[in-house]
């Protein structure tokens, strides 16, 4: 028997007063010495940032897009999930959960929540970009319902917005159907 863990209300849409500790959330489970406390960091991979404060405010302000929260009793945000409608299918990215939370189950709270979104919004299918060398995350998404296209695309390499890359970096397309036949 499975008990939910997390509540649904407790996952909402982020907004502008939201930036800051996004920001924050982001950056230190993705990037630098605390990122390396959970399983989900790029820190041997990249240095330097993985969002900036105007890239989100951006993210959350553009129509079609959105940031979904994960807040806690205190109402601190420990984990997000960034959406974006594109033609029929949904783009998910930056899902974040902080170090100290991964592993008890909030990643596949939001990509629940990712998958009701994509539902409301009529899309087909839910896709992602993983970087390549990031196998575990890959297997992770895989056991979650997400196939490897084998699709790679370019990393932004040249764009410090998105991080330093410390050697050559490429992405690999997941995707999720959602139409049941």
């Amino acid at each position: 028997m499975h008990v939910k863990y997390f509540k649904e209300n407790m996952i909402e849409k982020a907004n502008l007063n939201d930036v800051i500790a996004l920001y924050v959330l982001v950056n230190s489970a993705y990037r630098g010495e605390s990122s390396k406390q959970g399983w989900t960091t790029e820190a041997d991979l990249l240095d330097g940032i993985r969002v900036d404060k105007e890239r989100l405010t951006e993210i959350i302000q553009k129509p079609g897009s959105m940031i979904l929260k994960y807040s806690d009793e205190q109402n601190k945000i420990t984990a997000c999930v960034h959406l974006e409608k594109k033609s029929d299918k949904l783009y998910l990215g930056m899902l974040t959960v902080s170090p100290m939370l991964q592993g008890k189950g909030i990643g596949k709270e939001l990509l629940n929540a990712a998958e009701e979104e994509a539902k409301k919004l009529s899309c087909k299918a839910i896709f992602m970009t993983v970087i390549t060398e990031r196998t575990e995350l890959i297997a992770w998404y895989e056991r979650q319902g997400y196939v490897n296209t084998e699709i790679k695309k370019p990393f932004p390499a040249g764009d410090p917005r998105f991080g330093l890359p410390k050697k050559f970096l490429e992405f690999v397309v997941l995707e999720k159907n959602l139409v049941t036949h």
